[in-house]
């Protein structure tokens, strides 16, 4: 019996989706929101860096947020301490006597208290977050300022990349971030963004705090956050323009821990309390599209994996039952490899697989030229062809294996 049949409905789902989100490109929606500029409206903005033992990066951090183009008098930064063990207090005094900067050292509750300590210390209309590991391009304020366009717009996202990736891992994260830049942009002209990320997302200030402040929400407080806003029946834009830049994961098993709290984090709040937010037609594409849709490529990437390794698994003992029958001289003397179009294995699942990644790899080349992120992207690409696929399961099935048992990870 061939399993493969079993994976071709995910790879037709992952085709749908991926032609979905070229074709949203092209919405009336998506192309305004790329000739969208910055109006002359300029609300009082704050931006919240909660930090835990970062004092190798806050510095840096802080001093790409000084260098924003945007008037001195209406922005403040505001760092937050949350009971830090190593130098970041000592590095948050070198701003301690910058007007603009506020400092803030509370004890060790977790990202979303020190936010909420930082949304109280501020009186800004807009405010957002920006991780202490990220940096921002000085014209990215302005971008994600225009997008507030009307009452309703409760938050909006940055473009996200990776910070001068140096290995192949941070490399195939730098594409799979641009990727997100395009899936981002094309979600929010259809108001389907689901997770607002700690990386400068800015909230609408009263809005929030109609809605309660931030919450732990199983480790992903920005996910919450942004379910909470689309439950409420508000929307979630995306500044295409405004760059930030953040430092990633430099191993597989960092990378796979960070990763099992996300898809932990993202299936315990869609199975929890926002589990009617799925197939509702009142949230519109974001219930009846998105949701369903990022649940089923969990299952689809877990069953894709599986199949994918049993018949490599199958091929292989097929070779070596082949290679039993040659004689020794003929199957291992060394020679000059050839190769042979006509055994290349030309079946529906293979084609399928190529054409998904081949749309995969047109999406983040149309992010970074539509973000105008700068940087190489060769490297990234290679590596996202031929390592993504193998290490998404690992955290995948990592994940789901942890909400089956109801395992909670100690994530510091």
């Amino acid at each position: 019996m061939n399993l493969a049949v079993f994976a071709y409905p995910f790879l037709f789902i992952t085709l749908f989706f991926e032609s979905f989100v070229l074709v949203t490109l092209l919405s009336k929606p998506a192309r305004l929101a790329r000739k969208r500029i910055p109006h002359a409206s300029q609300p009082t903005v704050a931006v919240i860096v909660p930090c835990f033992n970062e004092e190798s990066t806050v510095t840096d951090t802080c001093k790409s947020l000084l260098a924003l183009k945007y008037p001195h008098k209406l922005l403040e930064i505001v760092l937050v301490d949350d009971g830090s063990t190593d130098g970041t207090q000592k590095a948050m005094a070198h701003f301690a006597k910058n007007p603009r900067v506020k400092i803030i050292r509370k004890e060790n509750g977790g990202k979303h208290t020190a936010l909420n300590v930082g949304i109280k210390a501020t009186t800004a209309e807009i405010f957002g977050c920006l991780d202490a590991d990220s940096f921002v391009e000085p014209d990215a304020l302005g971008e994600i300022v225009s997008s507030f366009t009307t009452p309703s717009v409760a938050a909006v996202t940055a473009a996200m990349s990776v910070h001068r990736p140096k290995n192949i891992l941070e490399h195939m994260q730098n594409a799979e971030y641009i990727f997100g830049i395009t899936l981002r942009h094309a979600i929010a002209s259809i108001n389907g963004l689901y997770v607002t990320p700690g990386p400068f997302s800015f909230y609408r200030r009263s809005i929030v705090e109609s809605l309660g402040g931030f919450r732990e929400g199983h480790k992903t407080e920005d996910m919450e956050m942004a379910l909470r806003i689309q439950q409420a029946g508000y929307v979630i834009e995306n500044a295409l323009r405004a760059r930030v830049y953040t430092k990633t994961p430099r191993t597989i098993l960092t990378l796979i821990s960070q990763r099992t709290r996300w898809t932990t984090g993202f299936l315990r709040n869609m199975f929890g309390e926002y589990r009617g937010l799925i197939g509702n037609r009142r949230h519109g594409a974001l219930g009846v599209l998105i949701l369903p849709l990022g649940l089923s490529t969990i299952a689809g990437s877990i069953l894709l994996f599986s199949v994918s390794l049993f018949e490599l698994t199958r091929a292989m003992i097929a070779t070596l039952e082949i290679r039993a029958g040659i004689p020794l001289t003929y199957a291992y003397l060394p020679g000059i490899p050839s190769f042979d179009w006509f055994y290349f294995p030309t079946n529906v699942f293979m084609i399928l697989g190529i054409l998904a990644v081949l749309i995969s790899l047109t999406i983040i080349i149309i992010g970074k030229r539509l973000s105008r992120t700068e940087g190489p992207l060769g490297l990234g690409l290679v590596s996202y062809v031929f390592l993504y696929g193998l290490v998404v399961p690992l955290w995948l099935i990592r994940s789901a294996t942890d909400i089956a048992f109801g395992k909670k990870r100690n994530w510091r």
